[in-house]
């Protein structure tokens, strides 16, 4: 724990002529022409390293017992966070492509037949929305109607599977906020499931349903932004307040007992910043830019946001990047477009 805070101290203080640059307002991205241009700001840096990352420069991979199976979720994740950066739209287009090819689109979202899971479902839809494209024909597909058809009668979006239905409350608010941009919108029994779930505290659990209601913050960064999109102001208000109310001295965010990380607070800063608690986002994100590698690391690893300031790891720091560039850049799911991004993989501009 020493080891880690003295790091964190160390990357904030090395990072501070950066920080009062970048810090002072909602982050707007450089300008950005060529993969070798550099930036000082700091969600297109992340961004730019990010890219630079995509295997191929299409996907990302999880690697078990040495063989690599292909993350959709992970490079969906890439995609919304070029959006929000405003760069790298060359590669969120590659990436979208690759995982909206058949082969790699069934393996995630099912075959819609036998197999059909509502929260990869309503997650692909949400990035072909961002990025300006026709969710209704994905490779002949139509993401809405399938999504429309696992919504159960109480609202509820389930996977239909022969695994079982793993769906939670993520998945109930990617579907909110992808009906919500939508011209029917958001049916009114799946925000009234979405708000019924809440935890006396004002938070939501990841898993609804249980005996005991545990509040969980990535679970109720995401379900706040859903409720707002689908205009169940009450509700989301009250998961915003319990997010204040478990928010770090240091401005970070942990979950179930864990360390402070850039996961849990770049989900909490993007919900913090579009529910207009511009307090709570701005030191959320002095922590996240806290954690991001700058001028004083590795050359390859700058611009990356470490998980939570200990040892820098790559394999986590994927994920954490993608995760920490909505909160750096101030950008919610629901507002989150690709219109205007630059193409090209922004480096950190170091002395």
């Amino acid at each position: 724990m020493v080891v880690r805070l003295s790091r964190h101290r160390l990357l904030t203080l090395f990072c501070g002529v950066l920080a009062a640059l970048t810090l002072t307002g909602p982050a707007v991205a450089a300008p950005v022409n060529t993969p070798s241009s550099t930036t000082a700001d700091r969600p297109a840096a992340a961004a730019g390293w990010l890219a630079r990352q995509l295997v191929d420069g299409e996907r990302f991979e999880a690697v078990f017992d040495g063989v690599a199976y292909p993350d959709q979720g992970l490079t969906l994740d890439a995609v919304l966070a070029f959006a929000a950066a405003g760069v790298a739209d060359d590669s969120g287009a590659r990436a979208l492509a690759w995982v909206s090819r058949p082969d790699v689109r069934d393996g995630y979202l099912g075959d819609g037949v036998t197999e059909a899971y509502a929260g990869a479902t309503a997650k692909l839809a949400l990035a072909v929305q961002v990025r300006g494209a026709d969710p209704t024909a994905v490779g002949g597909v139509d993401l809405i109607a399938r999504l429309r058809g696992l919504q159960a009668p109480s609202g509820r979006f389930t996977d239909r599977s022969a695994w079982g239905d793993y769906s939670n409350t993520f998945s109930q608010s990617f579907a909110l906020l992808t009906l919500a941009r939508t011209t029917s919108g958001v049916p009114a029994d799946a925000a009234g499931y979405l708000a019924g779930i809440r935890c006396a505290d004002g938070g939501f659990p990841v898993v609804p349903e249980q005996p005991v209601c545990a509040s969980d913050v990535d679970a109720t960064a995401l379900a706040v932004q859903a409720l707002r999109a689908a205009g169940r102001s009450t509700e989301a208000t009250a998961g915003l307040r319990w997010l204040v109310s478990v928010q770090g001295t240091d401005g970070g965010f942990r979950n179930s007992g864990g360390v402070a990380n850039a996961n849990s607070t770049g989900l909490a800063a993007q919900a913090l910043a579009a529910g207009g608690r511009t307090l709570a986002w701005a030191r959320a994100r002095g922590f996240l830019a806290g954690l991001q590698v700058c001028c004083t690391g590795a050359p390859a690893d700058r611009g990356a946001v470490d998980y939570d300031g200990g040892t820098f790891d790559p394999a986590t720091a994927t994920r954490a990047t993608a995760q920490a560039v909505l909160g750096l850049a101030g950008v919610g799911y629901a507002q989150l477009t690709a219109a205007g991004a630059a193409s090209g993989e922004p480096e950190l501009v170091c002395p």
